[in-house]
């Protein structure tokens, strides 16, 4: 018999990479077990998870909102309104009910497109936000946002030579999933100088590159609030990107799951590529994702999500049905997660108090946390980092000494992932270097959540980690 060996697998998945959860997790995951033995010998005392946007996490504990959790429990067990008739308030008991009596047990599956009723729910919640109506038909609920993502891009691409155009630096789910499907990224660089805006010219001028080189260029993804930058998109730059796909026919991929995520909403607000499509009644097809595993919700481990078709015929809506119906139907937690994120408690609802009060907290947090952090990053040697309105990351660009990026190569290791590693290494902190999201030649980042606790500590052992290592390779 033959044995299974690298060589046996398709060819593609030796192309996959997903740095978030690449060498330096596996790593930390490897010291965290390693601490729980007595005399473990590491200079730390516990590993701090920075390379993702996974907010509850155990080390981060951004606490779950209680209204969420509520409607969960009693969807799980709704015996528990009877047997605790004191404890849940009239609103979540109200809110299962009506849930229960649409979906029936949890343990089933729903609707492959999702739960009608839930579905009916995102689309008021899309038009209470942007102004215009929504379709329930042209919504299907995720297990997560990539999910979607990852699915509207395997029905675009057509091989060999399609192509998406992705910011640069870009969260790796896109160059990961092309490479899945034998798509061609297709970069376009975001410009840190004016705080990781999104230049129009430098996504004409990616697409002239893409044609010059026999690639047919399908679609654009916008990540909005940007991961790993934070920037968000003004208005007038969105106009801007829905003509440039009218010209180019592209589809218009808007990664929108950060959009709860805004630390200085009065000066940087979200707009919706959805609302600016339909103020200029523009008939580009567009996909908006969203999630709950983002905003002040931080569900991640219940996977739920949503993508809106709009500009999408019904004959693509049925092909996309067909394509999510080999699933069978997202999870049903994460089903009622997305209903609990686009329908909150309302002022004078039992719930809405407590749904203030912790919302609030966690906007709160993350915004100090980040401007912190920003600012005393900024005061040292070779680093410099925009402070991040949105999302839930700082992406600071190093400069290394050419000691550092010498003995990085000797490593066999780019130069921010020595960096990244030797950080690890010295104080727990995981962090996912820039290399892994891509990045201008001979230019150095990492990204580092804004999530982290006791936020002082954090930033000084930062501090002390950077200082440390222009001593021991330049400055």
């Amino acid at each position: 018999m033959r044995p299974l060996t690298l060589e046996s697998l398709n060819p593609v998945v030796a192309k996959v990479e997903y740095a978030v959860r690449g060498e330096l997790a596996i790593k930390a995951e490897a010291y965290r077990v390693q601490l729980k033995e007595k005399d473990h010998g590491l200079p730390f005392q516990k590993v701090i998870s920075s390379n993702i946007g996974n907010p509850q996490q155990k080390g981060l504990d951004q606490p779950p909102i209680t209204f969420t959790r509520q409607v969960a429990a009693l969807m799980e067990w709704p015996a528990l309104a009877e047997l605790a008739p004191d404890v849940f308030p009239k609103d979540v008991i109200a809110r299962a009910k009506e849930l229960s009596d649409e979906i029936g047990s949890v343990g089933a599956y729903s609707h492959s497109q999702g739960v009608p009723l839930i579905r009916n729910s995102v689309a008021k919640f899309i038009e209470n936000r942007d102004g215009y109506p929504s379709d329930p038909g042209h919504i299907f609920l995720t297990g997560g946002a990539s999910a979607g993502v990852s699915l509207l891009l395997s029905m675009l691409i057509t091989p060999p030579n399609s192509g998406v155009l992705i910011p640069i630096p870009q969260y790796p789910l896109y160059t990961a999933a092309l490479a899945q499907f034998s798509g061609t990224p297709v970069p376009y660089y975001l410009d840190e100088s004016s705080g990781w805006s999104t230049s129009v010219e430098s996504v004409e001028a990616a697409i002239e590159k893409a044609v010059s080189e026999g690639v047919n260029t399908k679609a654009l993804v916008i990540i909005n609030p940007g991961n790993p930058t934070g920037a968000l998109l003004d208005e007038k730059t969105q106009v801007k990107l829905v003509e440039l796909c009218e010209k180019h026919s592209l589809v218009l991929l808007a990664d929108e799951v950060y959009q709860d995520n805004l630390h200085q909403r009065n000066k940087y607000p979200f707009t919706s590529f959805k609302k600016v499509v339909r103020n200029t009644q523009s008939p580009i097809p567009l996909v908006s994702f969203h999630s709950i595993s983002k905003g002040v919700s931080g569900e991640c481990g219940r996977r739920g999500g949503y993508f809106e078709c709009t500009n999408i015929s019904d004959d693509i809506i049925a092909q996309i049905y067909k394509m999510v119906s080999v699933g069978l139907c997202p999870p049903l937690s994460g089903q009622i997660g997305v209903d609990s994120m686009v329908r909150p408690p309302k002022p004078g609802d039992e719930s809405y108090p407590l749904w203030k009060k912790e919302t609030t907290e966690i906007h709160e947090a993350l915004a100090k946390r980040t401007q912190l952090m920003a600012a005393r990053l900024n005061t040292l040697p070779g680093v410099s980092c925009v402070d991040s309105p949105g999302a839930l990351y700082l992406h600071p660009k190093i400069e290394l000494s050419k000691g550092a990026i010498a003995a990085a190569r000797e490593a066999g290791k780019e130069p921010d992932a020595f960096y990244s590693l030797a950080l690890l290494d010295q104080t727990g902190i995981c962090t996912t270097p820039g290399s892994g999201f891509g990045q201008k030649e001979g230019e150095w980042h990492y990204r580092l959540t804004c999530l982290c606790p006791g936020v002082e500590d954090y930033v000084a052992q930062l501090e002390s980690f950077h200082m440390s290592f222009i001593e021991k390779y330049g400055a």
